[in-house]
């Protein structure tokens, strides 16, 4: 049995998958099979494919269905207790897998992903995603941060997930939100356990053909109805009484929503001490050095001004609060 299986699904890419398969093919962990599914593709993919030989991998052949689908059709074949996602435009350095693997066990995690370099179709870094990747390859720190994030975004870019089978198992599925970012919020609401290796181990492209930048799946609209839907399904369940920090741009929106939701707001807190002592939308507005000891109520953070978060955190901290568990950011 392969100690890993990876699964890649592939829609017209012929100009990139070689280079993705080769640098699977040539991990420094060799007991593994990758699993290729060929969606429906209308260029020269399988013409590529065609010209690897090697024993560890497979082509499932489909119609065109979608990237949901094709990726559940190759874990639904894969061999291994443990999957690797791929992407036909990306790379992987050749110890990711052992690495990933070694990380995953050591912890006890379902899921790990690594950090990233973030380039563009020349293979060159690039400039335009320098903060995002910077804020990817960052939060790397432990569970609960990664935990606390989740309804921002959660620090794991999709094609770096090495995981046990049970979250793959979960299912991708299609609808008018991120399918990748669904599964990861599905697999969090049941309590599985992320991190990631503080190292880069991959090469993510970010191309102006992306589905990332072509699908409006992958909007900011859409992640943010992804959001909501698993903050009711997660932490939110049956919750009808929360505290809110932050009221400004980015909070008064969730301040909003919370209220529509039926969920009453006891407290908001701004540092912007012009609102401190005012009524918005009927919740009186407190400085955060007035938060009293963590008592139960939960705390979401919508906060974006540029280092905030990490400044917010240690107050939390010293209030009580355990981030993932009772206060959570929301974007």
């Amino acid at each position: 049995m392969p100690e890993v299986s990876i699964v890649l699904p592939v829609f017209n890419s012929a100009s990139t998958l070689a280079r993705a398969v080769a640098s699977i093919l040539d991990q420094t962990l060799r007991n593994i099979e990758l699993i290729v599914v060929d969606d429906g593709s209308t260029d020269e993919t399988p013409q590529v494919l065609r010209q690897f030989t090697d024993p560890r991998m497979r082509v499932i052949r489909s119609t065109h269905r979608n990237v949901a689908d094709a990726t559940n059709a190759a874990t639904g074949v894969a061999q291994s207790p443990l999957i690797a996602r791929m992407d036909a435009d990306d790379f992987s350095y050749p110890q990711r897998i052992e690495k990933q693997c070694h990380f995953l066990n050591t912890h006890h995690l379902d899921a790990v992903g690594c950090q990233v370099r973030i380039v563009d179709d020349t293979g060159h870094l690039a400039p335009s995603m320098r903060r995002y990747q910077k804020w990817i390859n960052d939060e790397t720190a432990d569970r609960t941060t990664i935990e606390s994030l989740r309804f921002v975004e959660l620090p794991l870019v999709n094609p770096t997930i090495l995981a046990r089978r049970h979250y793959f198992d979960l299912g991708f599925r299609m609808g008018d939100f991120p399918e990748d970012y669904d599964l990861l919020l599905r697999a969090a609401n049941r309590g599985m356990q992320f991190g990631k290796l503080n190292e880069v181990l991959f090469d993510w492209t970010d191309g102006p053909n992306r589905l990332t930048r072509t699908d409006s799946r992958y909007s900011p609209e859409a992640f943010n109805r992804c959001r909501k839907i698993h903050l009711l399904q997660g932490p939110l369940r049956d919750v009808k009484c929360v505290d809110l920090w932050g009221v400004g741009e980015t909070g008064k929106p969730w301040l909003r929503w919370l209220l529509d939701q039926g969920v009453t707001v006891r407290w908001g807190y701004d540092v912007n001490q012009r609102k401190v002592g005012e009524l918005i939308h009927g919740v009186r507005i407190k400085a955060p050095t007035q938060m009293p000891p963590a008592d139960g109520t939960l705390l979401f953070i919508a906060v974006g001004a540029f280092g905030a978060r990490e400044l917010i955190t240690d107050h939390l901290r010293s209030r009580g609060y355990v981030l993932g568990a009772d206060a959570w950011f929301v974007a």
